[in-house]
């Protein structure tokens, strides 16, 4: 059964300007969540992982031409490369360094597929059998859009908790709130992302 991503990307390779758009915009809470992860706290304030998302979506479409790829798997492998580029190239800008560094780049490339894989184990069962890379990957971009969708405050928590592994007190000091009210909306959020994720529960 071809998913409508596939649909999207065998439109697109066709020369599809909107079907790109579209099956890149798909993508977007996945990467954004991603870029977060990788972004270290100290350069947070200054560098927003939707920039560089955003960044990495001008450079998809502008060189989706030279895309050799034929499968979900290999567009979001590419993807990911892009990003880790531009990640690598923002935390050059911001730390002084002029340098192109290709183990920096390669060192993302490698943290952006490790937060992918473990991305579902962390909230929620995967769709399939973890065998299956793709599988994980798809469930990880699900999972990414699902918590795309949550109220902040409870995308905040879970990402904290769950995603960046903090103790509920370290939670509560990055959310100025009390440990209990983290607590409380630690469980909220789970619940509600389980609530839009009823095959992955």
């Amino acid at each position: 059964m071809v998913t409508d991503r596939e649909q999207l990307l065998v439109e697109a390779k066709a020369g599809d300007g909107a079907a790109l758009g579209q099956l890149l915009d798909g993508y977007r809470h996945y990467l954004v969540l991603l870029a977060r992860l990788q972004i270290d706290r100290t350069l947070q304030v200054k560098l927003g992982a939707s920039d560089v998302v955003q960044e990495t979506f001008l450079e998809a479409h502008r060189d989706f031409a030279a895309f050799r790829g034929s499968s979900m798997g290999e567009l979001v492998a590419w993807l990911r490369q892009i990003l880790a580029r531009n990640l690598a190239n923002q935390v050059r800008h911001y730390r002084g360094t002029r340098r192109r560094d290709i183990r920096l780049e390669q060192g993302l490339t490698v943290a952006l597929g490790e937060s992918s894989e473990h991305l579902s184990a962390r909230l929620a069962s995967p769709v399939s059998s973890p065998s299956h890379a793709a599988a994980r990957t798809e469930s990880a971009v699900i999972l990414a859009d699902a918590l795309g969708r949550l109220p902040p405050d409870y995308r905040e928590v879970l990402i904290l908790r769950n995603l960046e592994e903090l103790t509920f007190p370290e939670v509560a000091q990055r959310m100025d709130r009390s440990v209990d009210s983290v607590k409380k909306l630690w469980v909220r959020g789970l619940a509600q992302l389980r609530g839009l994720l009823p095959e992955m529960t």
